[in-house]
């Protein structure tokens, strides 16, 4: 499994012209997911992006949690992530899992996430053509993989 977290100030996803989710200062988390992902990926990532120290404390330094600002977190599914760019110029999504893998465990994902966070989390749509505005604060930004735990 794969995120791409961006600290933000805002952002938000709309669908068909209509805004779905929205959050203020917190994280955007992408999320890909791969056939071989299990519920111990799950459980890795929401635990580390939680407690990941991304905000600046009152020096000026990141050495603050999402969860510590009590910030919130926008969380989207995303194929992408696991493209392979290894070989031409198309990417290959050979191993991005197939719906009916991928979608449960976007929402075991968003489950996990809220009790990690212990608050709810906003969501895009699974599969839906989304539109996502952000702030990248800083920026930071931050990819994490949970085969290779970095």
């Amino acid at each position: 499994m794969r995120t791409l977290l961006q600290r933000v100030t805002q952002s938000t996803v709309t669908i068909n012209g209509k805004d779905k989710s929205s959050i203020q200062k917190g994280l955007l988390v992408l999320v890909g997911i791969e056939d071989r992902d299990t519920e111990e990926d799950i459980h890795w990532l929401c635990r580390k992006i939680v407690n990941i120290r991304l905000f600046d404390d009152e020096n000026g330094v990141m050495n603050r949690s999402v969860k510590e600002v009590e910030g919130e977190l926008l969380v989207i599914s995303q194929f992408t992530l696991q493209a392979s760019t290894k070989r031409g110029n198309r990417p290959s999504y050979i191993k991005a899992a197939k719906q009916t893998v991928s979608e449960p465990l976007y929402h075991l994902f968003c489950q996990q996430m809220e009790k990690e966070l212990g608050k709810t989390i906003q969501t895009g749509e699974f599969g839906a053509d989304m539109k996502v505005s952000l702030v990248n604060d800083g920026p930071v930004t931050i990819f994490m993989d949970s085969k290779t735990k970095e």
